[in-house]
């Protein structure tokens, strides 16, 4: 988690109040009888726990005045439904709907958008893969999972993709002290659509002129998004011969091409 000191337009955040627990108590009585001044209090008095959620996002990325203010409707929302009875503190109640508030903030106003359904079988995959790693200490594999949830397995790789956070074409990813390379230089160019629908055909051609070991390694390593460990335990031979069976594979199909 990052530990920058977050900076708010108009809000002086080193002198914000934090309010005592039997302080907190007082005014939520007061408030919850009528008194909407208490309320004011108790807003003014957490603030700081929207300061401490919003350490959690980047503020290179994202404008950190407007998420502070969704991150106050968070915070009003959890003091409006704020139960005292059941003795927990407010933080524990109010941090979760503050970070709801500022994810789905960030969810709505992002130029890409994902399925929902799309983003819950990811967050499924997740739970499953932590609740797997908690009861046997290793992580399931991906056919594992599959069988559990009811999916195909190249369903696995595109769900967490769904989670990532889309890069930008002027994002630099190489230098070498020279000219500086950006994602924009390595997207292929898809004018001459003809062309890419004959390489289409020849790899299709050459992919089936292989053999069958070979195309099944491809297929798993490159479609459906296997690890070269998780073939080589569905194939009961070791990972190195996997890499050469691939490595062979790719070769083939190269000579196949030209």
């Amino acid at each position: 988690m990052s530990k920058y000191k977050v900076d708010i337009t108009n809000v002086n955040t080193s002198n914000l109040k934090v309010l005592k627990q039997k302080e907190m108590v007082e005014l939520f009585k007061r408030y919850q009888a009528g008194d909407v001044k208490a309320k004011d209090e108790l807003v003014e008095g957490n603030l700081k726990l929207v300061l401490s959620v919003l350490k959690k996002f980047n503020k290179e990325k994202y404008n950190l005045d407007d998420l502070f203010q969704v991150g106050v409707v968070g915070l009003i929302k959890a003091i409006d439904n704020f139960d005292l009875s059941y003795n927990l503190k407010l933080s524990t109640y109010a941090i979760p709907l503050i970070v709801g508030e500022i994810k789905r903030y960030i969810r709505d106003n992002t130029s890409i958008r994902v399925s929902r359904s799309i983003k819950d079988l990811a967050y499924s995959i997740i739970k499953y893969k932590e609740d797997c790693l908690k009861t046997n200490g290793v992580e399931p594999t991906n056919k594992e999972i599959a069988k559990a949830l009811e999916i195909e397995e190249y369903q696995i790789n595109f769900a967490l993709d769904s989670l990532k956070e889309p890069m930008s074409i002027f994002e630099p990813i190489y230098n070498d002290g020279g000219d500086t390379i950006y994602l924009l230089d390595q997207i292929a160019d898809k004018k001459d659509m003809r062309e890419d629908k004959d390489m289409l055909i020849s790899l299709r051609r050459a992919i089936n002129k292989i053999k069958t070991r070979e195309r099944n390694v491809l297929v798993e390593r490159f479609i459906i998004g296997k690890t070269q460990m998780e073939i080589a335990q569905s194939l009961g031979i070791s990972q190195a011969q996997v890499s050469r069976i691939e490595k062979n594979a790719i070769s083939n199909v190269k000579r196949l091409i030209k």
